[in-house]
């Protein structure tokens, strides 16, 4: 079959489906609602899936791929919570030790975080993250200075009352005005405002990075009491000497710790790696999932689509029994129903599609959405699959039909 003639067929078969279509226009409206249903399905799977793809990316970037987090609990385990409940806190002076005895760190901080408002004459900014953190702190925060200055080592070690606020806290406590200098009462207690933070965003769409403020460490203890584990943070050197940096630090602290030989570490040495494995095996399960919920509703619409061509292909059997006695070839009989299947499906991925998009935004507002090209490429791909499928036995058996048993029908 030469090219012209391909699509001479092609264009003939188009014709005659979508003349078939409006004969029919409440059965065909009907017939592709379950395709609209489970494209929409499909959209929305793609987008909340692609969305948290890139808040995660986005978030977990922040936290530094050569940064090391040192905690009394590990971020991800199978264990048993009291088999760490009763671990040793971590402490300032643990923080100093690796400061002092580490050749691999490049930079080292503790912190310790609680909520408080914060307020500015008679604004006041609600649950607020105040972090408590040594001078370091931002060299392995993955956070930058907009405005001002961070925490000098002076300032820390003499427990100054000075704070570094993050971009909401001052654009809401600050509308149009220069922060810096300027005061704010955390807990009762005064501070001078020295930096603000450039614009973070949230970390998995849930906590939000940029409401927040940093304080010496000393004051934190002294406002909300010192009983408490920090978490120390430790930026490598380089990512090649990460592993090398982490077994250094584990020693380093088993030593500061008192942890005899042979016994299993009292703290967990935790890093972005193991983030990207949870989230992975997460997105996983949410594909699986979702895929199956949509797997179903596309089933139900093919079913509804094949049901269809089969009742077009027994109303038609006269018209096909024409088309053959004057030469029409059985490929250009199945090649006529393929085209009208998969042209019902297509325009019920088009207004799944249509449906899909505005949906998106209220989606958003729960978790992170985003609908690029090849979300939607995926949804017509689709449609043209289920369509192709659903259409090839009822055009099968339309193109099978004896001529004269046709002409003979009524």
């Amino acid at each position: 079959m030469s090219p012209a003639y391909f699509f001479a067929e092609l264009k003939e078969g188009l014709s005659i489906s979508f003349r078939a279509i409006r004969a029919n226009k409440m059965r065909s409206v009907l017939t592709t609602l379950g395709i609209v249903i489970g494209i929409v399905s499909v959209t929305l799977m793609g987008t909340a899936i692609e969305g948290l793809n890139r808040a995660f990316n986005n978030s977990i970037s922040a936290l530094g791929a050569d940064v090391l987090f040192v905690n009394k609990f590990p971020w991800f385990t199978s264990d048993d919570w009291f088999l760490f409940r009763n671990r040793k806190d971590l402490t300032v002076e643990h923080s100093r030790a690796l400061e002092r005895q580490s050749t691999l760190a490049r930079a080292v901080s503790a912190s310790v975080g609680w909520i408080a408002n914060v307020k500015h004459r008679e604004k006041t900014t609600e649950n607020v993250f105040v972090n408590g953190a040594t001078a370091d702190y931002m060299s392995t925060s993955g956070a930058t200075i907009l405005q001002g200055r961070n925490m000098t080592i002076a300032e820390v070690d003499g427990n100054r009352p000075v704070c570094v606020i993050g971009f909401d806290v001052a654009a809401n406590l600050f509308p149009g005005e220069d922060p810096i200098g300027k005061f704010v009462k955390i807990h009762g207690h005064t501070y001078r405002v020295v930096g603000t933070f450039d614009k973070m965003g949230s970390f998995l769409g849930m906590m939000n990075l940029d409401n927040r403020v940093v304080i010496p460490i000393g004051e934190f203890s002294r406002l909300f009491g010192g009983k408490r584990s920090v978490q120390i943070n430790i930026k490598a050197a380089s990512l090649q000497e990460l592993d090398d940096t982490k077994e250094e630090i584990r020693g380093i602290l088993r030593k500061a710790r008192k942890v005899p030989p042979g016994t299993p570490d009292d703290f967990a040495i935790n890093q972005q790696e193991m983030l990207t494995k949870a989230f992975s095996g997460i997105g996983v399960v949410v594909a699986a999932i979702g895929l199956f919920i949509t797997g179903l509703s596309l089933f139900v619409g093919g079913i509804g689509i094949m049901n269809i061509m089969f009742v077009s292909v027994t109303e038609r059997t006269k018209e096909i029994g024409i088309r053959k006695a004057i030469g029409a070839r059985r490929k250009t009989i199945l090649l006529q129903f393929l085209i009208e299947s998969v042209v019902l499906c297509l325009l019920g991925g088009i207004i799944g599609l249509v449906i899909a998009f505005p949906l998106t935004f209220v989606v958003d507002q729960i978790l992170p959405t985003a609908m690029p090209l090849s979300v939607v490429g995926i949804s017509l791909l689709v449609s043209i699959v289920v369509g192709v499928t659903s259409g090839l036995l009822p055009a099968y058996r339309a193109a099978k039909l004896d001529p004269v048993e046709a002409l003979r029908y009524e």
